[in-house]
């Protein structure tokens, strides 16, 4: 394995935006209570035809009332391309709503799975058919590999988002200084670390949904990290245990967390009026 190529295969589905917004509730009480009615109406509207594009089909957009100085407001998108969520950037920003609204912070990933596991059994075929790395033979075997893994993991690339009622998002980094470069260690290392790591997650599968997503070469992290749970003393208990296995203690980053309430789009009228 030592030989091989250090790089785990991965998996991609659904693009995936997260926007973070300030609301500015001065210039709302300042407008009239028709034009309030009357914005809150199409605003509701608006992010319906986002929420599902047919009626009765899984859920891609959501919006979440956040906690704390760094916001008002988060969406979730999750879609097919790039193209389709930046047609949702500029689709809101026809909205009156929108003039309410100052963009704080966004995030551009992609659904992500990781294959340490199929990597290793992928390169050993490979090799143990004789192809040359990277040549035309290697390069079909992997491919081949990572087309049946698609279509066998489909329904957790192109997910919906969760019907729960909390959010907990982050982005995280592995570390690469001088002393501790994840990059750096052998790969079979690095497979048995992310299985452990993994195990812990399972743990909490019945009561957490994690969704992983890659944002190297798309955004400031490595990956955005979101979870989904009824209660979200899971979000604490999920990830403080995480901090103590050796993959998060040694080599991880985090960057700034989240947190917010799932707000039905219907009750986003009772959200501008101060109800929750």
């Amino acid at each position: 394995m030592a030989e091989f190529p250090p790089v785990p295969l991965t998996l991609e589905g659904s693009h995936v935006l997260h926007q973070f917004f300030r609301f500015d509730w001065k210039a709302w009480r300042a407008t009239s209570s028709a034009d309030r009615d009357r914005i809150a109406s199409e605003a509701t509207a608006a992010l319906q035809r986002l929420e599902r594009t047919v009626a009765g089909s899984p859920i891609q957009s959501a919006l979440f009332s956040e906690l704390g100085h760094k916001g008002d407001l988060i969406l979730v998108h999750f879609r097919d391309s790039l193209e389709q969520l930046n047609q949702i950037e500029l689709d809101l920003a026809q909205t009156a709503f929108y003039d309410f609204l100052t963009p704080v912070h966004s995030y551009v990933s992609i659904v992500e799975l990781g294959l340490y596991e199929s990597t290793r059994k992928t390169y050993e075929a490979a090799a143990a058919k004789g192809f040359e790395q990277h040549s035309p033979d290697w390069n079909a075997e992997v491919e081949a590999s990572l087309k049946r893994g698609t279509e066998a993991m489909k329904p957790r690339l192109f997910p919906a988002v969760p019907d729960t009622k909390y959010l907990c998002f982050y982005p995280m980094d592995r570390k690469r200084g001088e002393k501790v470069n994840w990059y750096m260690v052998p790969f079979l290392d690095r497979q048995r670390m992310m299985h452990e790591h993994g195990m812990i997650g399972r743990r909490y599968g019945d009561r957490v949904r994690q969704i992983i997503t890659g944002s190297i070469g798309y955004d400031d992290w490595e990956w955005g990290v979101d979870l989904f749970s009824d209660d979200p003393v899971v979000f604490k208990k999920l990830i403080y245990e995480m901090r103590f296995d050796e993959v998060s203690a040694i080599y991880a980053l985090f960057g700034q967390f989240f947190i917010a309430i799932r707000l039905p789009i219907d009750k986003l009228g009772a959200w501008l009026a101060g109800k929750l």
